[in-house]
């Protein structure tokens, strides 16, 4: 299933710090424990962090990031995308016969699902990795319900999901069976822990195949992940959205008026590629390279020859501001630049910023550079060094 950015209203939408370090002020997360007034005794014991492997789909590219969750009494294992960009958890179910190669939760076999009777169809606005969506290609037919889920040693019950029972075929190639939502807004199983007294934040340690050891901390983060520190920005916006205010982006230290635009830019851990509006898809691609051009048979995508690709420096740094009012960048190195040959023309390698108007966005590519911390309590996201 994707874990991409979905077409607006079911949903959630959908680069080493080079900025010097005497020019960051670093504001680290403090996790500070409860005292009881005298006499008195905490009602809940506060829950801790949890570690969660994650395992790279990689195809050409590292294109998705997924973990194991439990779903049901008895539990019964599902694979996830842990996906910023959403705020649900939908996974496919026996209910679909168009789900075979996922892993499929059994609703009949879980003395605790509750169904809720209640049918949706859900149509992405990207699909799984670097491949654009053409109209509703990239759909999912959904069941509401409650069940126990379980992530790593924390479970709670009764938590709002989706089965799927019916997928488009642009699913088929997924590894995973679903989705769970992690976005800015704590829902589902994530919001009944922090209730119970689980810290409100998590970590991700996104990294390319080539590296492995890729892990979500609910609940805290890994400090041996990631050296020096965190340098944290504010979250530019109030909903459910990963998003900071960026003021301007480079292309190999170069910008221009198009790129200097201030602007919102989305964070998305379940989308693999880059996505700005085509005036600035276009103003970045040409501080790269003349040679790179639109694909018209995948709208929305640029490609050029393959064997250019190693030629061409594609350094993309974009700037924040950090939560002391300091600027630092963000930077996608010149590595990213190709995400593989397209599928009608293997000589011609489709380039990794897509125009989508309406909406700008970093997901993978940028992530797996850095450790992040999405901080929900505090509405802020920060970034270390790896």
């Amino acid at each position: 299933m994707k874990a991409m950015f979905r077409a607006p209203f079911f949903c959630t939408l959908v680069l080493s710090l080079l900025t010097r370090a005497e020019d960051i002020v670093p504001q680290t997360i403090t996790l500070s424990s409860r005292v009881a007034p005298a006499g008195k005794s905490l009602k809940r014991r506060a829950l801790s962090p949890e570690n969660i492997p994650l395992a790279d789909f990689f195809k050409g590219t590292d294109l998705q990031w997924f973990g194991n969750i439990t779903v049901g009494t008895p539990p019964q294992d599902v694979t996830v995308v842990f996906d910023t960009g959403s705020s649900t958890l939908e996974f496919a179910s026996t209910l679909c016969s168009t789900c075979a190669s996922q892993i499929q939760f059994d609703p009949d076999q879980s003395k605790t699902f509750v169904n809720g009777g209640h049918t949706s169809t859900i149509t992405f606005g990207t699909g799984v990795g670097v491949d654009p969506v053409i109209g509703d290609n990239y759909q999912l037919q959904l069941l509401n319900g409650t069940d126990t889920v379980s992530v790593g040693g924390l479970s709670s019950p009764n938590v709002p999901l989706f089965l799927i029972t019916e997928q488009t075929p642009t699913f088929d190639i997924d590894p995973f069976s679903g989705i769970q939502g992690m976005s800015a807004r704590a829902q589902g199983f994530f919001a009944a822990l922090i209730a119970r007294g689980l810290p409100s934040l998590f970590g991700l340690f996104l990294t390319p195949l080539a590296v492995g050891n890729a892990e979500l901390t609910i609940g805290g983060f890994d400090q041996s992940k990631f050296s020096g520190d965190l340098t944290f920005a504010s979250q530019a916006g109030h909903g459910a959205t990963w998003e900071l205010a960026s003021p301007s982006i480079a292309v190999n230290g170069k910008t221009n008026s198009v790129l200097k635009t201030k602007r919102t830019i989305i964070f998305d851990s379940g989308t693999s590629n880059v996505l700005f509006d085509t005036d600035t898809a276009n103003a970045m691609y040409a501080f790269i390279s003349p040679e790179i051009q639109p694909n018209p048979a995948e709208p929305g995508t640029y490609g050029i020859a393959c064997d250019l690709i190693p030629t061409l420096p594609a350094v993309i740094d974009i700037t924040f501001t950090s939560q002391q009012g300091k600027p630092f960048n963000l930077t996608i190195p010149s590595t990213e630049l190709s995400v593989g040959p397209f599928a009608n023309n293997a000589s011609l390698c489709q380039t990794l910023i897509n125009a989508f108007d309406g909406l700008e966005l970093v997901g993978g590519s940028l992530l797996k550079h850095y450790y992040s911390v999405w901080d929900v309590g505090n509405q802020r996201l920060g970034f270390a060094a790896v």
